[in-house]
């Protein structure tokens, strides 16, 4: 599989170069988004920009990463969603459990806007 991961100190960036997140990739980014969190990344950006094609398996990753991610605390963000991919998340019925922005800036932002919302319940 081929990825690309950017560690930051509040979040880390994983960045999809390949056209389908199918069975044959799917496995190694489960692996990986395991391997991160228990490193105690707990924030995750993923661009999804260069995937075309995702079927269940991809799908289940995600959701993976989603429930790893949540279960710290922390947030998992899909940036640069495509036609079909983003239409495989509507008709799943997931777009209300994943967070979606356009762009990995806007991810960013989403994910310290995050802590902050986290910070002041924590407070009351």
């Amino acid at each position: 599989m081929k990825y690309s991961i950017d560690k930051k100190e509040t979040y880390t960036i994983i960045t999809i170069d390949e056209k389908k997140l199918d069975t044959t990739v799917a496995p190694d980014l489960k692996s990986e988004f395991v391997k991160l969190n228990a490193e105690g990344i707990n924030n995750l950006i993923l661009d999804l920009g260069n995937v075309k094609y995702t079927d269940s398996s991809g799908l289940s990753s995600i959701l993976i990463a989603n429930r790893l991610c949540n279960s710290t605390g922390g947030l998992l963000v899909l940036t640069g969603l495509q036609d079909h991919v983003m239409k495989l998340i509507t008709i799943s019925k997931l777009e209300s459990v994943l967070h979606i922005l356009p762009t990995v800036e806007e991810g960013i932002d989403r994910v310290f806007l995050h802590a902050i919302e986290r910070d002041l319940t924590s407070k009351e």
